[in-house]
């Protein structure tokens, strides 16, 4: 940009995505109006595309084709992100997307209050258990309301599933069966599986020569002894949470190696403290010797594949309990939000896991119902029925060949729709 004589002389090159031209084009319109030479510079087929100048403006803003040059690759003609195909790749239980519905979905069977959301939806052609309680169902009617920018994210799920050319997801018929052929049905496009894309296997072995703590902690525990317990970094847990979690462990009188990462925003604390800081007072020196708070990274795949774990308390995050499945442990099941109670249901659905009693109106646990999960899994003998799931599944898709033959049928689709994946 120049300036000659009082008038500017400006060139607009916007990004190649038609939503980025259009607040160009206003403004270079804005700036001809006002005497100034704009030179609009994109490719012949998006400028087609564009709306034409006013006549009286056409003195002043003229528009300047680039022509492509031919990409490996790039489908023919393709100018503008418009005309790539893509996939989108969801890595939430494929069930999420099932419950959630597609547009048309929800105009044939529309859901107005919380209790809408504690049971299966009306689009579902089997019986299912799998649902929201009714203090997690807010999360989800949620969407249905407009954000800070003015439009309900429900809205952005469905525009983003319709613009795509086919979905793809982590899962599987062995894990979620008939997930897949609902989705295809509901969004009118394929729905393919990656299979769950387990851990491998040696990402329980090597130790890079220094061997973390929690490892030789491990080390020392007699076989199939410790349940692990993880939450992740972002379930919304409060103080009281973590007080009831850490006395429900203590209760319990098993072993136990706690990865305890409090999230930044966690509510009622107030302490200021570090994470350790947040247990109850005396609980670590009440269960020294059977068990271990790590406050810093613990290499989870690695502690799930070592032989002293027997179990795992999970928040029900998708890529945990994936992880899970690596090594066959039964699940004591504290779900929070997003994917985590329908995670949590199906797997109770698959006999693989407890769920630690909530209250129903506010979610809330306490320590007795946390033992009771965690004895019922550990000591209890359901818990071998438990276990004797989760051997089960683990080896059905420790079947390598056919986790294989997912990847490559991604392979086929992808290849057929030309398409890069989101």
């Amino acid at each position: 940009m120049e300036e000659a004589g009082g008038q500017l002389e400006v060139v607009m090159f916007p990004w190649l995505a038609f939503g980025h031209m259009l607040p160009f084009l206003d403004l270079s319109r804005r700036l001809a109006a006002r005497g100034h030479d704009v030179a609009f510079v994109s490719t012949p087929r998006n400028i087609a595309r564009l709306p034409s100048v006013p006549p009286h403006l056409s003195g002043r803003l003229r528009f300047v084709p680039l022509p492509m040059p031919r990409v490996d690759g790039l489908p023919e003609g393709a100018e503008s992100t418009a005309d790539v195909p893509c996939a989108v790749f969801e890595i939430v239980l494929a069930g999420l997307v099932a419950f959630m519905g597609s547009r048309g979905a929800h105009t044939a069977h529309p859901r107005t209050t919380l209790e809408d959301f504690t049971v299966a939806p009306g689009w579902y052609p089997f019986p299912s258990t799998v649902a929201y309680r009714r203090h997690e169902a807010g999360w989800l009617a949620g969407t249905f309301r407009p954000n800070a920018s003015g439009v309900p994210d429900i809205h952005r799920f469905w525009q983003m599933n319709e613009r795509c050319r086919l979905a793809i997801y982590r899962s599987c018929d062995e894990v979620e069966p008939g997930m897949l052929a609902l989705l295809t049905d509901l969004f009118q496009k394929p729905s393919i599986p990656a299979g769950v894309l387990l851990p491998p296997p040696d990402l329980g072995g090597d130790d890079g020569g220094v061997r973390p703590d929690v490892m030789r902690w491990l080390d020392d525990q007699p076989a199939k002894s410790v349940i692990y317990v993880a939450l992740g970094s972002e379930a919304p847990v409060t103080l009281k949470n973590l007080h009831e979690l850490a006395l429900g462990l203590e209760l319990a009188g098993v072993r136990f190696l706690w990865a305890l990462r409090t999230p930044g925003g966690m509510s009622d604390s107030g302490t200021g403290a570090d994470d350790r800081g947040v247990l109850p007072d005396g609980f670590e020196e009440r269960t020294r010797g059977r068990g271990m708070v790590e406050t810093g990274w613990v290499p989870q795949v690695r502690a799930l594949a070592h032989g002293a774990v027997a179990a795992f308390l999970t928040h029900c995050g998708w890529g945990s309990t994936v992880e899970s499945f690596a090594f066959g442990h039964p699940l004591v099941m504290l779900p929070f939000v997003v994917d985590q109670p329908l995670v949590a249901r199906t797997m109770a659905e698959k006999g693989v896991g407890v769920e630690v009693a909530r209250d129903e109106a506010d979610g809330s646990f306490d320590r007795d119902g946390v033992a009771a999960a965690v004895r019922l899994v550990m000591v209890d003998g359901e818990g071998k029925v438990l276990a004797s799931n989760a051997k089960k599944l683990q080896e059905v898709l420790a079947d390598q060949e056919r986790q294989e033959r997912y990847i490559d049928d991604v392979v086929k689709h992808l290849r057929r729709y030309h398409i890069c994946v989101l």
